[in-house]
């Protein structure tokens, strides 16, 4: 590595307390930063700090204004993040990148449509949930499962006693994969402990994110999600929407849900599956500039 230095302009935002370095792309070459570095910028302690780090950069298609990767803190890039497209909208519209209103955005799957509302909040198209599990992708097979309203449950026995099936999994993708159970309190669930099991367990071979979901009546939820690859972080938005969609489909939410996490609250909404088409989910939330600054970075 090069001992000169240059600058990196970014930005600090969060999303109901997940939050992101968003760096433009557009203006600055990010092209040579390795997963090394990725890691480095968002570390708590040697570096800027962030669950993950967001790029702008151009739209690498006709139908959409502008491309959006991320990074997780451990410097692996990943498909989506549903908190930090609400700070990419307000990103581009705060610094004179874009004035369209809604914005259409690509990720690794799909485009996202993003709309941003008078009051501060903004709306985003998530895209409709994804349930095979060869596309999330999830191998079912050798796992416990069983029926619960439209939903099939699996059992990982992640849990420290042999045999302990209680904390059945909904499987599902955001665009990025999601398992999400049901427990009565979700302050003294274990989270820490059993959230890396869950993430690295051999049933998801791309890792998974870890949700933790206690029902508080049939439009209102509070969750905790252990986050692949940044862990616990003060909400995830793909996680809400993956928790709400799964509640909806065990029978136990309508929609709209709120979503009370750690960090704040987000409101989901998903029409469900009609005449086999799955509808897509909306999320809406906050999304809330923190700094501007520039940081030395290793040419």
């Amino acid at each position: 590595m090069s001992n000169t230095a240059r600058k990196l302009r970014f930005t600090k935002m969060h999303g109901a307390g997940n939050d992101f370095i968003v760096l433009n792309g557009i203006d600055q070459d990010l092209s040579s930063i390795t997963t090394e570095q990725w890691k480095q910028l968002a570390h708590r302690q040697f570096g800027i700090g962030a669950d993950q780090i967001l790029l702008v950069e151009k739209a690498t298609r006709p139908d959409a204004d502008f491309r959006y990767r991320i990074f997780n803190a451990d410097g692996g890039e990943v498909e989506q993040c549903g908190n930090g497209s609400r700070c990419f909208v307000r990103y581009v519209q705060d610094h004179g990148l874009s004035n369209k209103n809604p914005l259409r955005v690509e990720v690794a799957h799909t485009i996202l449509t993003l709309l941003s509302h008078e009051d501060g909040q903004v709306e985003v198209n998530m895209g409709a949930p994804i349930f095979e599990p060869s596309r999330i992708p999830f191998n079912p097979a050798g796992l416990p499962s069983k029926q619960d309203f439209h939903e099939t449950v699996y059992a990982l026995a992640v849990s420290n006693n042999p045999g302990h099936h209680d904390d059945w999994i909904s499987v599902v993708s955001m665009g990025n994969p999601h398992a999400v159970q049901v427990v009565v309190d979700v302050e003294s669930a274990p989270v820490l402990a059993e959230g890396p099991l869950i993430e690295s367990h051999p049933a998801f071979p791309n890792r998974v994110n870890a949700g933790y979901m206690q029902i508080m009546n049939r439009h209102e939820i509070k969750l905790r999600v252990f986050e692949r690859g940044a862990g616990e972080t003060l909400a995830c938005g793909t996680g809400a929407c993956a928790a709400v969609v799964a509640g909806i489909r065990r029978g136990m939410l309508d929609s709209p849900a709120l979503v009370h996490t750690r960090g704040g609250d987000l409101t989901i909404g998903w029409g469900g599956i009609h005449n086999n088409v799955c509808e897509p989910v909306i999320m809406t939330g906050p999304a809330i500039t923190v700094f501007e600054g520039e940081t030395d970075f290793p040419a």
